[in-house]
């Protein structure tokens, strides 16, 4: 089958499967990732070995959290550790069995490897599949923050700015397509001021879901849920709770992650 073909049905297969639930996805090349990261997480695949990185839009907790709740029907202890987590993987599932020709590996946002690194930035991901512009301190000409602050950079939606997650990567392992167009990802953000003014209030209140907050520094199409704003806003001890499920007690619950 002629390659570009076959993209193009893969492509479409993952957003059919996808985009009604919530999601969006981008594709980009191993190659292009491992340029920007140091050689601890560059991912060992051939070079032009094809990447869909997942996003979550606002509508996902809506459309796929929710219902994954109530279809699965989690009582006590069974197998959800967290909801979010294990609603990802159900879908990614979905796709891995859609597309069982493939040798599919999928890497999650909340996965560490076993030296306690992340296995997939997920951030300098999405900027390189054109998804989203991940903003560092090095995106500003006039550094004010001074050489011992630490700036954590922040990822910034050109249609949702900050309300929006990185939820993973899919890669395939056995298709290779190295004639696939680079995207350039939207920068949203054109004056020093702007990138300050996010940089600022990421690194200073990055639980701030109002409209002084970091996800609101541009209008922006969509937004959280009340719903899902507490959802996030809740530690995630205490948020089976709110779904209604129960979860058996654990010491490691303080632990738990969930990004919104």
């Amino acid at each position: 089958m002629d390659k570009c073909l076959e993209f193009e049905q893969i492509s479409s297969k993952i957003n059919d499967l996808l985009s009604p639930y919530g999601f969006e996805c981008y594709p980009c090349l191993v190659e292009w990732y491992n340029e920007m990261v140091q050689n601890a997480f560059r991912l060992e695949y051939a070079a032009d070995t094809l990447l869909f990185v997942i996003l979550s839009t606002p509508s996902m907790f809506e459309k796929s959290i929710l219902p994954f709740i109530e279809e699965t029907k989690v009582k006590g202890v069974r197998h959800v550790r967290d909801p979010v987590d294990d609603c990802i993987r159900h879908h990614v599932q979905r796709v891995k069995q859609c597309l069982a020709d493939y040798d599919i590996e999928e890497m999650y946002d909340f996965e560490m490897d076993s030296n306690r690194k992340p296995k997939i930035l997920v951030q300098t991901a999405a900027h390189v599949a054109g998804a989203a512009y991940y903003y560092q301190r090095k995106d500003v000409a006039n550094d004010p923050w001074g050489k011992t602050k630490n700036i954590y950079g922040v990822s910034y939606h050109p249609k949702f700015g900050g309300w929006f997650a990185m939820r993973g990567v899919v890669a395939f392992k056995n298709f290779s397509f190295p004639d696939l167009p680079k995207r350039t990802p939207p920068e949203v953000l054109k004056t020093d001021a702007e990138k300050i003014d996010l940089l600022e209030k990421f690194n200073n209140n990055w639980q701030d879901w109002t409209e002084a907050g970091f996800r609101d520094v541009i209008p922006v199409e969509a937004k959280y849920s009340d719903e899902q704003i507490r959802y996030f806003d809740t530690k995630p001890k205490d948020r089976f709770k709110m779904l209604g499920i129960e979860r058996e007690n654990s010491a490691n619950d303080d632990l738990l992650v969930g990004h919104g």
